[in-house]
């Protein structure tokens, strides 16, 4: 997300930075450069004059024009100002209710709502603790009802049964009932959809809303639709009072539109982020988070809970353990590794979140990819114990027997070995002198060319 607007600023910060000193006239080209990049990445034009005009007032100010570092002083504004646009803080979730805490989700038919009322039950089940109940009123679509069924069971929590002879109302009704009994925390309620706003859909909503009196009303829209995204929003909001908004198929938007429109335009925040297609794929909305990574200064604090989450502390220790004592890193642990970082939502959300990801060339981000992740672990799958215990043993008819198993060629069993040499080379620098000696060994370039 946010590519082409990451570029684009970038590039005109760059430029800025390498002047002795800002000017009104250099700071006017570069502001004009931004108001081109905004506008190509599909934010509403209300926003992005109002945001320039904001930028512009503080830019040619004492603050910036009298820094010591002008370029970095500018940098700062800009970054407060889309932290202005998109909210100054993570807005989360009220449920400080009597049990249960109700949820109503609405959205347009597409827009990925059922799988956001999964993904928001896992996330408040693993990260928050809380017993949660799913329930659909889309009784025109029974197939979503079967579809929320199946993804309650695939993330662990209550579903409760309808069906197409109720009614939306009477379908709500139930599942708050059956949660008291349960004494169940959150109930989310999943609405139907409609390919666009209609009075039908609209009057069915307002009844389920007006008789089951949520604590919070969230509009799910596909962040693909650019600023049309602020503006369904808008027109939802005006007629339901809306508590926040979820952002989905954020990983298929390399504009970023509707992240910094959908806040000015209907008054509410955006709470959550949909970053892909599994039902871990929902992160909450940080708008100082966000404003760094699309300045190219990366979101480490995102990073880092991600790794807190995800990755086995157990499996972590047993491979510090095991490079200290001096025994060599193998191909079980190279799998290990690749699991691991895919349980953090692969490479590329990895990448989107690292600090000074702008300055690699797109050569290289571009042999990345999560595909050829999986890829180099079907590779390994398809080794024995043995061979993946000691992988100098691979040769000629070994390579082309693991290629046949994995559906890779022989040349790409060769790129993963040459990358898991290089690879074992760094960790046997890293158990004898530690990271420093690792990174002198890099000599602060970029590694070799990625088999993926």
């Amino acid at each position: 997300m946010f590519e082409n607007l990451t570029d684009r600023l970038s590039d005109t910060i760059k430029r800025l930075r390498g002047q002795g000193r800002l000017t009104e006239d250099n700071i006017k080209d570069a502001l004009r450069d931004v108001r081109m990049a905004l506008l190509e990445a599909d934010v509403a034009l209300p926003v992005v004059r109002t945001f320039i005009n904001s930028v512009k007032e503080r830019a040619v100010g004492q603050e910036v024009l009298k820094s010591l570092t002008p370029g970095q002083a500018l940098v700062k504004v800009v970054r407060d100002e889309l932290m202005a646009v998109m909210g100054e803080a993570c807005e989360s979730l009220d449920l400080s209710v009597t049990p249960p805490a109700v949820v109503l989700m609405a959205g347009l038919q597409g827009s990925g709502k059922t799988t956001s009322v999964a993904k928001l039950a896992r996330f408040l089940k693993e990260r928050q603790k809380k017993t949660v109940l799913v329930a659909s009123c889309d009784i025109y679509r029974p197939a979503a009802i079967d579809q929320l069924e199946t993804l309650a069971k695939e993330v662990g929590v209550e579903f409760f049964p309808s069906n197409a002879s109720q009614s939306a109302v009477s379908i709500a009704h139930g599942a708050i009932d059956h949660a008291k009994k349960r004494i169940l925390d959150v109930v989310i309620v999943d609405t139907a959809g409609r390919l666009h706003i209609d009075d039908e859909m609209m009057a069915e909503i307002k009844d389920v809303h007006s008789a089951i009196e949520p604590v919070e009303t969230l509009f799910v829209v596909d962040s693909m639709t650019g600023q049309d995204a602020a503006n369904t929003a808008k027109a939802f909001n005006d007629t339901l009072p809306l508590t926040g908004v979820v952002l989905t198929k954020t990983d298929g938007d390399a504009r970023g539109g509707a992240a910094l429109s959908i806040r000015q335009i209907t008054g509410k925040p955006i709470k959550f982020l949909g970053i892909g297609e599994k039902t871990n794929a929902l992160e909450a909305f940080h708008p100082d988070r966000v404003a760094s990574r699309i300045l190219g200064m990366g979101d480490v604090l995102s990073l880092v809970e991600e790794a807190e989450r995800t990755v086995d502390r157990k499996e972590a220790e047993k491979l510090a353990s095991k490079l200290h004592k001096g025994k060599g890193f193998n191909l079980e642990d190279f799998r290990t590794q690749i699991q691991q970082m895919q349980k953090m939502g692969g490479v590329t959300s990895l990448m989107d979140k690292m600090p000074g990801m702008g300055n690699v060339p797109d050569e290289v981000k571009n042999q990345v990819d999560d595909k050829g992740m999986g890829r180099l672990e079907a590779i390994i799958n398809s080794m024995t114990p043995h061979e993946r215990q000691f992988p100098h043993i691979i040769k000629g008819s070994r390579k082309r027997r693991i290629a046949a198993g994995s559906g890779t060629q022989v040349q790409d069993v060769n790129r993963l070995l040459k990358q898991f040499t290089q690879m074992q080379k760094m960790m046997k620098k890293m158990s004898k002198g530690g990271l420093g000696k690792m990174l002198k060994g890099l000599k602060g370039g970029m590694p070799p060319k990625l088999p993926f």
